[in-house]
């Protein structure tokens, strides 16, 4: 018989703590940096892997008008989700990748929004609208520079063209138009300029044709917070949410009034004693250099932990800063404690990564040991780690 939800989090020695009450605050200075724009705060993979429902139920609980994921899988569970909490009310759901032939009909019917970037994925939409008896709401996405989804310039009037048949049909609303920016993390960079002229262009365009969309959305993150002129209609941040700066080499947390929500801990398992001279994980990657005490640390890359971090992730143990000794395998790593740490014991927490405020390592901490950035340090996080939510955010009970 599998464990329950609070037999596992007492019986896995790591886990990871997030702090509700940090995301809903981070919604509200995110909300104040484009105070002419509605929020759609970005819950995709598992809400950047602090956990869908509850973070999304933070994020409205701190003012989010919107929230938006990348998979139609996503959308479906977080709308189940959310509907069970009926003081959660009904907020309107963007999802924006689905393959052809994907069963269009549950999303119309779960009322969530969808972006269509060719006239195929348009057809598909106004077939499922035909079907399901009822009219689907739509963002069509141009792409402004981005080189990814959406429609090129030179391809976006054949977009519209299919989104006014299907609009002239019933089928089809066009609630919105929209883009994605891929340089708005350098602020001086001046791609950002180009893609909003495209962008504006890409507007003028759909209007002079007969479309004039509730809202324009282009700017995520960084473009919320480093660049007003792409705010237009609405934002859509995504790891500023969750306390992490999406530039930490312009400005990191602290400085934009974000605190990181996650604190990934672990219980030691192993303290022992260990002779100079002791060879540490595979490959004997590592050697004591001193007589020391050495410490497991039971999460490995099996549990998202890069194994780039091998000799360089930083950890603190009783407040000290160490890094992994040797190499990282899947299940633990190894953290050489010193000589003088003897008082360190099994069941005591060491920290990988928190908000920092106690001189602890952060998320970028971990992303500059490893080369990354800090989106994947949180993101892959595996499900094996249990997800603690602390903090009254959003807390509301399951109907």
């Amino acid at each position: 018989m599998p464990l329950t939800a609070a037999e596992t989090a007492a019986t896995h020695p790591a886990r990871a703590v997030v702090d509700l009450d940090a995301i809903a605050a981070n919604v509200g200075v995110l909300r104040a940096a484009a105070p002419g724009a509605a929020t759609m705060v970005v819950v995709k993979a598992d809400a950047y892997g602090h956990g869908l429902l509850p973070v999304a139920r933070a994020a409205l609980a701190g003012g989010a008008a919107w929230l938006g994921v990348a998979q139609l899988t996503e959308a479906l569970e977080l709308r189940a989700g959310l509907d069970r909490t009926p003081s959660a009310g009904r907020p309107p759901i963007l999802s924006w990748i689905f393959p052809p032939g994907a069963p269009l009909g549950r999303a119309l019917e779960a009322g969530i929004d969808l972006s269509a970037s060719a006239p195929w994925a348009v057809h598909e939409i106004a077939a499922a609208a035909r079907t399901a008896g009822r009219t689907a709401r739509v963002h069509l996405e141009v792409d402004t520079g981005m080189g990814r989804g959406g429609a090129r310039p030179e391809a976006f009037a054949e977009l519209v063209a299919a989104a006014l048949a299907a609009r002239a049909e019933g089928t089809v609303d066009v609630v919105g138009i929209w883009s994605h920016l891929a340089c708005a993390d350098e602020p001086s960079n001046p791609a950002t300029a180009r893609q909003v002229e495209v962008f504006t262009a890409a507007l003028a365009q759909a209007e002079r044709a007969g479309l004039r969309p509730q809202l324009r959305h282009l700017a995520a993150s960084a473009g919320t917070l480093f660049h007003p002129a792409t705010h237009f209609d609405l934002v859509r941040p995504g790891i500023a949410v969750y306390g992490l700066s999406p530039a930490p080499e312009v400005a990191g947390s602290a400085a934009l009034g974000l605190r990181p929500a996650m604190t990934l801990e672990a219980r030691l398992t192993v303290v022992k004693a260990a002779p100079a001279g002791t060879p540490l994980s595979y490959g004997h990657t590592a050697v004591t250099t001193a007589d020391t005490h050495l410490g497991v640390v039971p999460l490995g890359y099996g549990d998202g932990i890069p194994r780039a971090a091998s000799g360089v992730g930083p950890l603190a143990v009783a407040g000290r800063r160490y890094h992994v000794a040797g190499r990282v395998c899947m299940d633990q790593v190894v953290v050489d404690l010193g000589p003088e740490s003897a008082g360190v014991a099994v069941g005591d927490t060491a920290v990988l990564f928190g908000d920092g405020g106690d001189g602890g390592p952060t998320a970028d901490d971990w992303a500059r040991a490893v080369g990354t950035i800090n989106y994947e340090i949180v993101t892959r996080l595996g499900c094996r780690v249990p997800r603690m939510h602390v903090g009254a955010a959003g807390m509301w009970e399951d109907a």
